[in-house]
């Protein structure tokens, strides 16, 4: 198995040949994810990831399938247009387009177009893999973990800060929320932190001092805010200032955390534990790595695109960089051919290191990527990563209790499952 794909070697060397690929049919590539509407802080910025990714592939003469190169181009919907829209993209980028992978978010704004996608056999990468089922077989999800990376902030912080030992949480009711929601009451509970106060919110609610005040009322030495979308969480986080908490935040995501400690302050947000490192960050320097090389890719995003690093600026390019060395190992880019070669031994590199194929105890299959993922702190007016906390690990001695979790919430893929019954071929 190649450790180093195309874009990895190009990433280190930048010399590669240059080799002639106009006149050859393009290999295009779907990009079906919110691009409008609240949950576009989780699309746009990884369609700009993505656009980095195949112009460094295009520069340097395309992408080689069986001995042939071919230049990469990105077909991208917004999957925030409405049921109809979506499953409509769907069909144009399988049906006109021939995409050979369709990357998203996904959850509720997607979930149209999943059973069309399944049926066609289509490679679907998701950023969420509480989408997983064993209906799903051609889902998977490579790259973000989300939520069951969110257990690792939450050990660091129980190691770390002993003297907090309540927590007050909040979380919207939607397919990102409560699955989030689950794997943060699991990781607590493991952690022996109780929980003074939970808050349910509508995706559409914006009352944040509301929120935070509701929470106060339950006197915690932590404030949790799961994986509420972007604006919400910072919202939240400017109203717990406003109102002289002084004890410890945690949420999945804090990005653009520099506007966030403008409108704090460094002392408060220097209390602030979450998941997504800068990539400029030392302790990636010499971390085996999709690019191999963070730091070109982090300088390059924010000279094209400034102030709009995030926690899904690179999460896509990095499933294009694990698809593509699937495509070296297959010479083809046929999605189960490819499926196959990206599974093979149950293990494989992803962004932070090696990891294996899990799932099928909470998603009912196994196509999950789980490795090591980073716990990160604000320091000195910078996120940095305090340790790479194993999510592998804790899975392996909590699973029992993140499926009990799960299930009260109803995320169980049993539970939530809503794609007809049908008999689709697994991959071989």
């Amino acid at each position: 198995m190649s450790t180093a794909s195309f874009a990895q070697r190009l990433a280190v060397t930048g010399t590669l040949p240059r080799l002639e690929a106009r006149n050859r049919a393009p290999l295009r590539i779907g990009f079906l994810t919110p691009l409008s509407g609240p949950e576009s802080d989780w699309g746009k910025p990884g369609l700009d990831g993505c656009r980095i990714w195949t112009d460094w592939i295009n520069e340097h003469g395309g992408l080689m399938v069986a001995g042939r190169r071919h230049r990469v181009e990105i077909i991208a919907h917004d999957s925030a247009a409405g049921p109809a829209q979506v499953r409509e993209a769907a069909r144009d980028l399988v049906e006109n387009q021939r995409v050979r992978i369709v990357l998203t978010l996904g959850g509720d704004s997607f979930a149209p177009a999943l059973p069309y996608l399944m049926a066609r056999r289509v490679l679907v990468a998701t950023l969420l893999p509480s989408d997983l089922s064993p209906d799903t077989p051609y889902l998977i999800a490579p790259a973000e973990v989300h939520p069951l990376f969110n257990v690792t902030g939450v050990s660091w912080l129980a190691r770390n800060r002993p003297a907090a030992r309540r927590v007050a949480l909040c979380s919207q009711t939607d397919s990102l929320g409560l699955p989030s929601l689950a794997v943060y009451r699991a990781a607590f509970e493991a952690a022996g932190i109780a929980i003074t106060r939970e808050i349910r919110y509508a995706p559409d609610e914006r009352d944040a001092d509301g929120l935070v005040s509701a929470m106060l009322e339950s006197q915690p030495e932590i404030l949790c805010w799961c994986s509420s979308d972007p604006p919400m969480i910072e919202a939240l986080t400017e109203a717990a200032f406003a109102r002289g908490f002084t004890g410890e935040i945690i949420a999945c995501t804090a990005d653009d955390y520099g506007r966030m400690i403008a409108r704090t302050a460094p002392e408060f947000m220097a209390r602030y534990t979450f998941q997504f490192p800068d990539f400029d960050d030392p302790k990636l320097t010499d971390t085996a790595f999709f690019f191999r090389r963070p730091k070109a890719f982090f300088d390059s995003y924010n000279a094209r695109f400034p102030r709009e690093w995030t926690a899904v600026s690179w999460e896509y390019a990095s499933i294009l960089d694990l698809w593509h060395n699937a495509v070296e190992i297959a010479d083809t880019v046929e999605p189960v051919s490819v499926l196959a070669a990206m599974k093979r031994g149950q293990q494989m590199p992803h962004a932070f290191g090696p990891a294996r194929w899990w799932g099928q105890e909470v998603f009912g299959i196994d196509n999950a990527l789980v490795g090591d993922w980073p716990v990160v702190r604000i320091s000195e007016g910078r996120a940095r990563i305090v340790e790479f906390g194993s999510v592998t690990d804790w899975l392996e001695r909590h699973d029992a209790l993140l499926i009990r979790h799960m299930q009260e919430l109803g995320q169980m893929w049993q539970q939530r499952v809503r794609l007809p019954r049908r008999r689709v071929i697994p991959p071989a």
